[in-house]
């Protein structure tokens, strides 16, 4: 779990003038146009807006939400789409601070918050939340060639880490002098670059990070209790046993499991 805000650890950080003119409403990939929204009559969960089913996320923040041809995808996006064919409505995003949808006070306008959100118990205080839907633990990763294979192996070699992170305390609390970098994105350049031997942080970006070069790989992961979860308005009983019913349809048929392989590689063995 990062020790800061989600919004200080993006790859890109969201031009201030967004933040200044509100939420903009933006189209993601997949979801039928022409089928009208489940309601509450037909025993389904009732739609902010009629015929979509509007979710609040935070774009952009890879590789859970961002742009891509003009569209959003993303490992959340891929759920996000799932959801909507459940409920039979189009996807709508909107696209607003994590400010105001880690608050619950952009489920106001919204029938669900997709956004990489950790459940917490200060969260779970103003919003409900789904059953988890990611495990977000640390992981380790390294090339072949520099002969770190786990943990200890590590030890006395050069180990990179984002500043204020729980994968920085991580390796402080093992006993490693880690090299710290103020964010995600120059960790990875140092990598890559061979200026530290390994990296150690969140597996979703770290996974997506370095999922298309052979050169590296996850040698090791640490538990560490951080679970995703897709946040719905307090009370809202029917949102939430839909999600649910979503997120258990993914996981018994094998799409969860593979929409985080895409995204964020293969785990460590």
């Amino acid at each position: 779990m990062q020790l800061k805000s989600r919004a200080t650890a993006k790859f890109s950080a969201k031009a201030a003038a967004i933040l200044a003119v509100g939420a903009i409403s933006l189209t993601a990939c997949g979801g039928g146009s022409s089928t009208p929204a489940a309601t509450s009559s037909s025993g389904g969960p009732q739609l902010v807006n009629s015929g979509k089913l509007t979710v609040c996320s935070d774009v952009p923040y890879e590789p859970f939400e961002f742009q891509k041809d003009g569209k959003i995808v993303g490992f959340d996006m891929d759920i996000a789409n799932e959801l909507a064919k459940d409920v039979k409505a189009e996807l709508n995003v909107v696209d607003s601070s994590f400010e105001a949808i880690e608050t619950g006070t952009a489920l106001t306008g919204c029938d669900v918050s997709i956004s990489s959100v950790s459940i917490t118990d200060t969260r779970k205080a103003v919003m409900d939340f789904s059953n988890p839907y990611l495990n977000d633990d640390l992981t380790l990763v390294a090339s072949d060639a520099s002969g770190i294979t786990n943990l200890d192996s590590a030890k006395g070699k050069k180990v990179g880490v984002q500043q204020a992170t729980t994968g920085a305390k991580y390796a402080k609390d093992k006993g490693l002098d880690a090299q710290q970098f103020e964010d995600t994105g120059l960790l990875v350049q140092a990598l890559k670059a061979g200026t530290v031997d390994a990296a150690l942080g969140n597996q979703s970006v770290l996974g997506y990070a370095i999922k298309d070069d052979a050169k590296f790989k996850r040698v090791e992961n640490y538990a560490t209790g951080e679970k995703l979860g897709i946040a719905v308005k307090k009370g809202n009983t029917a949102m939430l046993d839909q999600v649910n019913a979503t997120l258990k349809r993914l996981t018994d048929d094998g799409s969860l499991k593979k929409f985080e392989t895409s995204w964020f590689g293969e785990a460590a063995k």
